[in-house]
């Protein structure tokens, strides 16, 4: 009987506003997937990818970029990651790096940049994890920004990147 006791003393001892703030803690920590995220924005020249909530950074990754970062995409092969206003708009389970999303580019402002200077805009942009399978990663060859124009991160935060980020949320991508 006496340990009921103090757990009801202690439950009495807690104001309603901590019982809140351990509430957000825990989903923020343990169970964000509960929270939207409004907007995820990729800061290029820090290398890193923020998810965001209203005003309020939910989580940050390091990322990836492609091997020729700087700069806006033009063109298929130029290894640049794209800059703008996109949205995540489709989902691959069989990525050959482990797990990806697709940015949409290109948009029609990228297309018409492209008609004008004669060249083919690429496309198939994701955020993804790793390489799949036994071969050198690479990273190896290319150095730290190692994709074809992609985003990456490792495979753990993928899992929990589509777990927080659903198909629609938009994704602003700034040098």
């Amino acid at each position: 009987m006496q340990p009921l006791l103090i757990l009801l003393l202690s439950l009495l001892l807690v104001t309603p506003a901590d019982a809140i703030a351990r509430e957000q803690t825990v989903l923020v920590s343990t169970n964000i997937s509960i929270i939207d995220v409004d907007l995820v924005k990729v800061d290029k020249s820090a290398r890193k990818m923020h998810l965001i909530q209203g005003d309020r950074i939910l989580k940050s990754y390091s990322i990836a970029l492609g091997a020729n970062p700087k700069g806006h995409k033009l063109r298929e092969g130029d290894k640049r990651t794209p800059e703008g206003q996109y949205t995540l708009d489709l989902l691959n389970e069989e990525s050959r790096f482990y797990r990806s999303i697709r940015i949409n580019y290109p948009n029609d402002r990228d297309i018409k940049r492209a008609q004008l200077l004669g060249v083919d805009p690429g496309g198939q942009i994701m955020i993804h994890g790793q390489k799949n399978g036994n071969g050198p990663h690479p990273s190896e060859q290319r150095g730290a920004d190692w994709t074809d124009g992609c985003i990456a991160i490792a495979n753990t935060e993928m899992d929990e990147f589509l777990r927080l980020v659903k198909l629609g949320t938009p994704i602003d991508i700034e040098w």
